[in-house]
């Protein structure tokens, strides 16, 4: 049987100021593909066009823009940081491409040319502070990355804080890729936080990780780090001492205890050993290409306007559970999770939500100045 070659971008910065979540992505784009490559009864293969940016944002659109011109792609998984995000947005919005978006990021946006498979804040900031500020208190140390997820979480947390009654003693930013940590480490040690928001990205993330851990091993009365964001990629490399006591929200996590997570990383051992950890932003682009494999497989091409109509009629199973896609905002309804770090870099599952919750994008169901509750609603313990 013939089969046809649909080619597909795949655009990760696998060198550059978040390198680890590149390589990491890749990988995992790439095992989706080989399972449908390798199976006997797909009538058509996907040739992948893999581009490394570096990490700078000016050469997204570039790439993007020279894939499908070039090559015929008419889909691209990739970008990780809302920055290179918005550069390839208006070139797949010029070419009627699709942009199939993994990574969790601060919403207000939607686009017919995207495919939004990671969470907004509604699931992922707002659930993570309903459950740290009845546990833990509500004066938060904010640092980001200086951008835009930066910008719009802080701003994000600042108004919920507010709301709740609490303060954000500090609202600090270092140049995405910035190693230059310790004079947060000082200030933290001056303002005494109940708690620190990390919306830092890459290296930067490790480097502040790792001289915290550091600082905290002479403190006995360290506050924790929260994030949104952090993976175990994250904590790969660091000492143990470093690595523990993070509390972490995502949609996946390695030891996600379910059937399905189960076999998926048993597949996923068969292909790149036994020792793999299963990392988010390698599960985030592997479970995006494979619902755009599947999605080809149901409309018998790779139109976009016929995959967008697959992907928004129909439910989804992946490793982290059913995935459904809101036709209006193409935003995906995601299940999240709290992780807790431990000396080896996994994260153990404190609470998941019951269900899948609805993304709203724009906060325009879920009110981010309500008070959080006593005993979280969102969020359950897991057994």
């Amino acid at each position: 049987m013939s089969r046809t070659a649909i080619p597909v971008s795949i655009l990760y910065s696998t060198t550059g100021p978040y390198a680890a979540l590149g390589r990491d992505a890749v990988d995992g784009a790439m095992a989706a593909i080989a399972e449908v490559n390798t199976d006997p009864a797909s009538r058509f293969s996907i040739v992948a066009t893999i581009d490394d940016p570096c990490g700078r944002a000016e050469d997204y659109a570039i790439l993007a823009e020279a894939a499908i011109r070039e090559r015929k792609c008419r889909h691209i998984i990739g970008t990780i940081t809302s920055w290179s995000r918005k550069d390839v947005l208006p070139v797949a919005e010029r070419h009627g491409a699709l942009l199939w978006y993994a990574f969790p990021y601060e919403g207000f946006e939607a686009s017919d040319s995207a495919i939004y498979l990671g969470a907004c804040p509604n699931q992922h900031l707002l659930p993570l502070f309903d459950h740290v500020l009845p546990r833990f208190g509500r004066r938060a140390f904010i640092v980001g990355s200086n951008y835009i997820w930066g910008w719009e979480i802080s701003r994000i947390a600042r108004e919920r804080m507010e709301a709740s009654g609490g303060q954000v003693v500090s609202d600090r930013y270092v140049p995405l890729g910035s190693i230059e940590v310790d004079h947060l480490i000082t200030e933290i040690r001056q303002k005494k936080p109940d708690f620190i928001l990390s919306n830092l990205v890459g290296q930067s993330a490790a480097a502040f990780i790792a001289a915290y851990g550091d600082d905290r091993e002479n403190a006995t009365d360290a506050p924790p780090i929260i994030a949104c964001n952090m993976s175990e990629s994250d904590l790969e490399g660091l000492a143990p001492s470093a690595r523990r006591g993070h509390l972490s929200t995502s949609i996946y996590f390695d030891r996600l205890e379910t059937p399905e997570n189960r076999a998926f990383k048993a597949r996923m051992a068969e292909r790149h050993g036994s020792g793999r950890r299963i990392t988010t932003p390698f599960f985030s682009a592997y479970m995006a290409m494979s619902i755009l494999t599947r999605a080809i497989s149901d409309a018998g091409t790779d139109a976009p306007d016929a995959i967008r109509k697959v992907v928004t009629a129909r439910s989804f199973d992946t490793p982290a559970g059913p995935i459904r896609i809101d036709r209006k905002t193409h935003h995906a309804a995601l299940r999240p999770h709290l992780g807790l770090s431990d000396e080896t870099g996994g994260f153990a599952l404190v609470e998941s939500a019951e269900d899948a919750i609805v993304a709203d994008p724009f906060l325009v169901r879920v009110g981010i100045r309500a008070d959080p509750p006593v005993v979280p609603a969102a969020l359950k313990v897991v057994k």
